[in-house]
């Protein structure tokens, strides 16, 4: 099956999408406001380059797929606009930064018949497959208590002259951030019933319009209670991403700057030779995100494009994080 691609948004994470898309079908097109962005990553791919997300849809009919790489606010009208003209559409995380927003991106993959694929690229770290798995064939049992740890480096030079920081594009630290680490959380240990919490912005006052700093205390339908501390803050450094679950039959503590070390486990359940094929983070130079594994995810896009059964993460299942982040911000103000 050949697949025709067009990415919306020219940042640092859309070379990261252009190059795996050559790997599974052909880009055609790119689109951004900012005139420069565009015309690089077009002369890079030789491809038409687009300054309007609506003449780019009316004029490539034969486009197939629209990956999403824009700021986290623009996510839901863009894609919604993709999938209204018939495309496939790829979200980058997060889904969007409103819940209603991202129901009614649901909504328009229904009416439109297409797929609406949002990018979970941290669901393919061998180590996380590896516990999910041992949690699914009931190898812990059941879930006593889980801590959430996501210590990372951004410095407000980070935010600056950017849309990262602002309310409306941005959204918070638990979106841009972190979505990537509450997704997988609720993929383990299931969903939650009751949360609270505390958010503070410590050391981003001029330079972000939320929390640099938060805390969570969570109760799962399940029983298991746990917490999720995040912040980035980190001195000069990223410090890790780290998951401690504590079980019927065991206890696992992976770590890491981005969950790519097992740092404790009774018994061994886990193969520590896993970790020798986790990949590296995205990279940006004076910053480090989080786990690259885009090809995976297009690798299963485009098996599920083509008819395979295979397991890719759809918006009804992003939904889920973003009613939790939502909810916290509006339930736990900024003291």
């Amino acid at each position: 099956m050949e697949l025709s691609f067009a990415i919306v948004g020219c940042g640092r994470i859309a070379k990261r999408h252009a190059a795996e898309i050559m790997k599974v079908g052909t880009l055609v097109a790119v689109c951004d406001t900012d005139a420069e962005n565009a015309a690089e990553l077009a002369t890079e791919y030789g491809v038409r380059m687009y300054l309007s997300l609506e003449e780019m849809l009316l004029k490539e009919t034969e486009l197939n797929v629209v990956s999403i790489c824009t700021p986290n606010g623009l996510h839901a009208a863009q894609s919604i606009k993709c999938l209204e003209a018939n495309k496939h559409v790829i979200c980058e995380k997060p889904m969007c930064i409103h819940s209603n927003d991202a129901r009614a991106m649901i909504e328009a993959s229904i009416e439109a018949d297409r797929r609406l694929f949002i990018v979970k690229s941290a669901r393919y770290n061998p180590l996380v497959i590896a516990l999910k798995n041992l949690i699914d064939e009931d190898q812990l049992g059941n879930i006593y208590s889980f801590h959430l740890n996501c210590s990372w480096k951004r410095s407000p030079n980070y935010y600056l002259n950017s849309w990262k920081g602002t309310e409306s594009l941005d959204g918070g630290t638990l979106y841009t951030q972190f979505s990537h680490y509450i997704d997988i959380l609720f993929w383990l240990v299931g969903d939650y019933s009751n949360m609270t919490g505390f958010r503070k912005n410590l050391h981003h006052l001029s330079s972000i319009e939320f929390e640099d700093t938060g805390a969570i205390c969570l109760e799962m339908h399940s029983g298991a209670v746990g917490t999720i501390h995040y912040s980035v803050n980190s001195f000069d450094l990223n410090h890790e991403i780290s998951l401690n679950i504590i079980a019927e039959k065991g206890t696992i503590h992976l770590g890491g700057e981005y969950m790519n070390k097992i740092i404790y486990q009774q018994p061994a359940l886990l193969d520590t030779e896993i970790t020798q094929h986790v990949n590296g983070p995205h990279d940006y130079g004076f910053y480090r995100g989080s786990t690259s594994n885009h090809q995976q995810v297009y690798d299963n896009i485009f098996k599920a494009l083509s008819g395979e059964q295979h397991v890719v993460t759809d918006g009804a299942d992003a939904l889920k994080t973003v009613i939790f982040i939502e909810e916290f911000y509006n339930k736990i103000k900024i003291s």
